[in-house]
């Protein structure tokens, strides 16, 4: 007797061990959290290079495309050049060359502008800290000196807490600095290699980047071979569609928002210089860094920059403050939507929904991937939608769903009237509701019996 294989009991049994799987990868996601995270951790520590190598191609490759095809493709042309066979793997070469060039050319032209000033200007910061502390108690002092006994108060509680201060010092703060420096070489000496490691890493992955570029097109081509091979050919042009949504998404975004931020960096120290505010450098790298971060960048390089320039000059403190609303203001309504556009399509409620989510779960870097990480999901849940209405002949508009009340069985729209309560006059306290669910009075609506009533036909 010949054996006939089902392929749906295949189906049933494999989705009753996915589904087995799923429920025991819950389970130990829940309860062992901490022992897939270390796996996790070590896995990513391993693939560190790796990953700096494709986070590096990834931002390197809108520089790589600007300069092949707005310079070297363009000379080659001119030269007679044929942009075919070797020559295409020379040309691109050049490119990757001249891409990094131009990296490395910016990152040592920043770091030799910037970096010995706010060196210098946190040197600074740490040598006149106590100047700056008397500079700020005189300061709140004369602003009190109309009011004899709130500055007395104000006086009593930083002399009571400075002598404080100094008694920690001298009780807890000095006998434990023997402990630190007999602590600080092995201190030292691990934060030296994690910093040569992680060096070490970014070198490595630099060289994986180069590689990566040099054939993002034959990588890009054999991962859309791997799925239209597993998925059908609808199915394909829909995700490929999607990973092409994802990477404009994101490189629009985050490339944006660094040039944004550069901009308002170069423009705040523009305008702290002109004006004279201290340490104009070490604020300006704060505000520009922080601008990154989308709708709270602003607020938190904006307020600690404030803060210090007020122990210097209370007076610098109030015009900063002033210039850097104005400078958010500009780069909120022009130059923001001038160099990202519409890039997420989020409104700013789900901005700081994102922010806040994102930043609370990975920190810094999730508030600043958070955003286009939310963009894309919200953009697959709307296209979800859009796709249902459409099936169902509904139109995918948002403008007649907002007022709507019910829909029709022929598909029209009807608008929703709240139900208008009428108080009688004689009797205050009973009310008659009026209804247009069937264009007339209701008739169990009570009958004020005080009214005389015309009982003749």
């Amino acid at each position: 007797m010949k054996f006939k294989f089902d392929k749906k009991y295949l189906y049933w049994g494999l989705t009753a061990f996915l589904a087995l799987a799923g429920a025991i990868l819950f389970y130990y996601l829940l309860f062992h959290r901490a022992n897939f995270m270390g796996g996790l951790k070590m896995i990513v520590t391993i693939a560190m290079p790796i990953i700096d190598g494709f986070v590096l191609a990834y931002l390197f490759t809108p520089i790589l495309n600007k300069i092949e095809k707005s310079i070297i493709k363009p000379l080659c042309k001119k030269a007679g050049i044929a942009v075919t066979g070797k020559n295409k793997g020379r040309i691109r070469a050049v490119c990757i060359f001249a891409t990094l060039l131009v990296v490395l050319f910016v990152c040592y032209e920043l770091f030799a502008l910037i970096l010995p000033e706010v060196i210098r200007s946190i040197q600074s910061i740490i040598y006149m800290f106590p100047v700056y502390l008397n500079n700020l108690s005189d300061w709140a002092l004369l602003l009190l000196k109309d009011n004899p006994d709130l500055e007395a108060t104000v006086a009593t509680y930083f002399d009571q807490y400075s002598i404080k201060l100094m008694e920690y010092a001298n009780t807890h703060f000095l006998p434990q600095i023997n402990d630190v420096l007999r602590d600080a070489l092995s201190i030292v000496s691990s934060s030296v290699i994690s910093v040569f490691k992680a060096l070490w890493n970014l070198v490595i992955g630099l060289i994986i980047s180069v590689y990566l570029l040099g054939s993002k097109e034959k990588f890009a081509g054999q991962a859309k071979k791997i799925v239209y091979a597993v998925f059908d050919r609808q199915t394909g042009n829909e995700m490929v569609t999607n990973f092409r949504f994802i990477h404009s998404t994101f490189i629009g975004f985050i490339g944006g928002k660094i040039v944004d931020s550069i901009i308002i960096g170069i423009l705040c120290f523009v305008c702290t210089t002109i004006i004279g505010t201290p340490y104009a450098i070490l604020v300006s790298v704060i505000v520009g860094v922080t601008n990154v971060i989308p709708f709270f960048g602003p607020w938190i390089g904006g307020i600690p920059s404030a803060l210090l320039v007020l122990m210097v000059d209370p007076k610098q403190a109030l015009y900063f403050g002033i210039l850097v609303l104005l400078i958010q203001q500009f780069d909120g309504n022009i130059l923001g939507p001038k160099i990202l556009g519409d890039s997420t399509g989020l409104s700013s409620f789900w901005v700081i929904f994102a922010i806040t989510i994102f930043g609370g779960l990975f920190g810094v870097l999730g508030m600043v991937v958070g955003v286009p990480i939310f963009a894309v999901f919200y953009a697959g849940v709307k296209a979800m939608v859009n796709r249902s209405l459409q099936k169902k002949n509904l139109p995918t508009d948002l403008t007649p769903y907002m007022t709507v009340g019910q829909i029709e069985e022929s598909m029209a729209f009807t608008e929703y009237v709240p139900p208008v309560r009428k108080k009688n006059k004689n009797k205050p306290q009973s009310t008659s509701c009026q209804t247009k669910e069937s264009g007339r009075n209701n008739s169990s609506n009570p009958v004020d019996k005080n009214v005389p009533t015309d009982t003749t036909k």
